[in-house]
């Protein structure tokens, strides 16, 4: 089968599976147990993989707390923040072509008493920079929780201006780097501004179930304050309590470790897979297609095309037996995409609509099946 639904999820690197098996089977200790050698050893590789991770992402070692994913780390930041300064003000800012971790927590939290504004975007999925400032000049909020990376069509937000703006007026800056972490070159902490970032291991080869979030320092070294999702033991410095998973953490070291070495060789290997899709494509149906994307600015390798005419639902089980694609995010296969319908496509442009998305395990004769349809 062709697997391009890298936006999904990732298949595991080799490398990643062999660092992993140890602490399932023979290195099995808590960490958060004490002085015995299982324990110490689980210890160190949890602390190992928090240097191969702050390396990746440009942060120091002990801003990283882990997670079970995306998911919970947006949680982790929106409700805590939330809950840790809600007294003193209930706004918060975020666009209308979020994850649905964030749109549905800030809907929660909309019950609760919270003012949510969910900015428009353009038809690439983009804010206008003009008027957020006007926004959080007039209204300032608590936090700001912005998408880097589209999952859906690829559009990168301008990060750094957005960060300049929340530092500027002294406001709290989230976002989401899901798709963008090892397919764009970055260091967190050279972003002014960019207070927390979540992101996921399986979009970069490592294992289900484990993430990150990365809590920046302020300047005197201080650790943000936030009220934790999860209480318990106090584990990952009172952030987040409960076993580690060690086996989940070492998977994430060692893909965060193989997706900083091989960055800038992952990144041209993914644009010109896809180049090659869109070759391919364009030739095979020439007028009968359309892309969503602006390719100007975007996540290498995530394709959002419309097959005119045809709907997407039908078309995906089609291919299904030979070809793995979506018709957009995973964690909303059941509606249509509120992404495509934010930027100004129809109902029906949407039903039209698949996304494409390749990795670096992709490869270039793996799309000669496309000719063959």
């Amino acid at each position: 089968m062709l697997y391009l639904d890298n936006s999904a999820t990732t298949q595991i690197h080799p490398e990643v599976k062999d660092a992993m098996l140890p602490y399932l089977l023979e290195e099995y200790g808590n960490p958060s147990s004490k002085y015995y050698s299982l324990a110490e050893n689980a210890k160190k590789a949890v602390e190992t993989a928090r240097d191969q991770v702050a390396n990746l992402l440009g942060c120091k070692t002990d801003e990283i707390v882990f997670t079970s994913g995306s998911t919970e780390g947006n949680n982790m930041i929106l409700k805590g923040i939330a809950d840790y300064y809600g007294t003193e003000n209930k706004h918060i800012i975020t666009t209308k072509v979020e994850h649905p971790s964030v749109l549905e927590t800030c809907r929660y939290l909309e019950t609760k008493g919270f003012d949510i504004t969910y900015l428009d975007v353009d038809r690439f999925g983009r804010i206008d920079l003009d008027n957020f400032e006007i926004i959080i000049n007039e209204k300032p909020p608590i936090l700001v929780s912005i998408l880097w990376g589209n999952n859906e069509i690829g559009s990168l937000n301008p990060i750094r201006k957005i960060g300049e703006l929340c530092q500027k007026y002294n406001i709290r800056f989230h976002t989401d780097a899901t798709q963008v972490v090892g397919k764009v070159k970055f260091k967190f902490n050279k972003f002014d501004g960019l207070n927390f970032l979540t992101c996921s291991a399986h979009k970069f080869h490592g294992p289900k179930g484990v993430g990150v979030v990365v809590l920046k320092k302020d300047h005197l070294g201080l650790k943000a304050k936030i009220t934790p999702l999860l209480h318990g033991g106090s584990q990952e410095n009172g952030y987040r309590s409960g076993t580690l998973a060690v086996h989940n953490i070492v998977g994430m070291g060692k893909a965060a470790e193989l997706a900083n070495k091989k960055i800038d060789k992952n990144i041209d290997h993914i644009l010109a897979i896809e180049s090659s899709l869109i070759n391919i494509l364009s030739n095979k149906f020439h007028e009968n297609i359309k892309f969503n994307n602006d390719f100007n600015d975007k996540l290498p390798g995530i394709l959002s095309v419309q097959f005119l005419g045809i709907n997407n639902e039908i078309l995906v089980k089609q291919l299904a037996p030979i070809i793995a694609v979506s018709t957009g995010s995973a964690c909303s296969s059941a509606k249509p995409s509120h992404v495509l319908l934010e930027i100004g496509l129809s109902i029906n442009d949407v039903r039209n609509t698949i996304r494409f998305s390749c990795s670096s395990t992709t490869k270039s004769h793996d799309l000669d099946v496309l000719n063959k349809l």
